[in-house]
């Protein structure tokens, strides 16, 4: 049986990405692309220079330095659908659908983007990384084109590359930055998920029949094992990781 031996990331790798999700869109007839590895973050996704990726791929000239606009991210109907929306997005004719019906998408109002854009169509790649991280890369086009053969043909691809291309630039930004989480015990995932709850620590106490300081000891041990300094930043971790499920 053969070894698997994963080479070592580099920058040169995700601006290798970079060129290739231009050049994807373009196979497509979908010629126009933004990406953000992060939507919660109000700073651009940039190079290991600090230039924005958004700078060297295509974008309707009307709508030049658009991210440089840090309240689109906010408004923007296509990163609402990233934001709760896991897999690939189609968008046509003022609706967005996916490989299956679904009433996430069916109700978010699209009936402005081609008025106020002017896109006619466009795939959305919405990329969920670990620790509740959202990002997103779009192709779009401006001129009619068959949405569903598109769809049909390339999603899958496309996506895929849209995970990659994402994942390699948040791994290396913040390599330095970021350790994994350790594992939670039982206990620990327990007063966490009560804490995510709005429970204060004797609250907790009381529904898991430890004593206050116990309660305070399992936090203090999660927090740890998660890197978080603040209990809202334990819970939002701990979220992103899957370690909330429901109430035991």
């Amino acid at each position: 049986m053969h070894s698997i031996k994963p080479t070592a990331l580099s920058w040169d790798d995700v601006d290798a990405l970079a060129d290739e999700v231009v050049a994807a869109g373009q196979r497509a007839g979908l010629p126009f692309v933004a990406a953000q590895s992060d939507l919660g973050d109000a700073a651009p996704m940039a190079d290991r220079n600090g230039q924005a990726y958004a700078a060297r791929m295509p974008w309707q000239p009307s709508s030049a330095c658009y991210w440089q606009n840090r309240s689109l991210a906010l408004r923007s109907t296509f990163l609402h659908a990233a934001r709760i929306f896991a897999e690939p997005i189609w968008y046509q004719d003022g609706q967005l659908g996916s490989w299956r019906a679904t009433s996430a998408l069916e109700a978010i109002d699209c009936s402005h983007v081609k008025q106020e854009f002017g896109f006619s169509a466009a795939l959305i790649a919405p990329v969920h990384l670990a620790g509740g991280q959202v990002g997103t890369v779009l192709w779009v086009a401006v001129e009619p084109i068959d949405m569903a053969a598109v769809f049909a043909r390339d999603a899958e691809r496309m996506f895929a590359l849209a995970f990659r291309f994402l994942a390699a630039h948040t791994e290396l930004t913040t390599r330095r930055a970021r350790t994994p989480p350790g594992q939670l015990s039982a206990r620990e995932a327990q007063c966490v998920r009560w804490a995510a709850a709005g429970k204060t620590n004797a609250e907790i106490g009381t529904i898991l029949s430890l004593s206050v300081s116990t309660v305070r000891f399992h936090l203090r041990n999660a927090a740890e094992k998660l890197g978080a300094t603040t209990r809202a930043r334990m819970i939002q971790i701990a979220t992103g990781h899957g370690f909330l499920g429901p109430h035991a």
